[in-house]
């Protein structure tokens, strides 16, 4: 079995259902904005289908830890600022207050994870 052939581990498979359930989200979401409306739907729907290819790629590469660790803080960032703009829409209200800003914040902090994960030396 070629490398490209070897199935995920544990938490690369977990990468890859968060990325696929990213990727279904944001298409039902673009869905749901362009026939019902709502701006922050469509943003949400914008953020989980450009955040979906982060989780399968990490899930597939068997990344070190600060790229998982980065991972894990992009998808808790996803989720409330996503949770926030779809509640705003939904609900009519916040998720809780300042959700969205900390959401955003992890996102932004995840992304600079990600970036310092490829500073770090492979281990020999």
């Amino acid at each position: 079995m070629s490398t490209a052939e070897q199935p995920a581990s544990g938490s690369g498979r977990i990468l890859i259902f968060t990325g696929g359930l990213c990727g279904a989200a944001g298409v039902a979401l673009s869905a749901a904005a362009a026939h019902l409306g709502g701006a922050f739907v469509g943003t949400a729907a914008s953020f989980l289908l450009m955040h979906a290819p982060v989780f399968l790629a990490v899930g597939h590469v068997g990344a070190n830890r600060i790229l998982r660790t980065a991972s894990l803080v992009l998808l808790v960032g996803l989720v409330l600022f996503c949770s926030d703009l779809l509640a705003r829409d939904f609900l009519g209200s916040r998720l809780f207050p300042m959700s969205a800003p900390i959401g955003g914040t992890l996102l932004i902090a995840g992304w600079l994870a990600v970036a310092a994960s490829a500073l770090m030396r492979p281990r020999s």
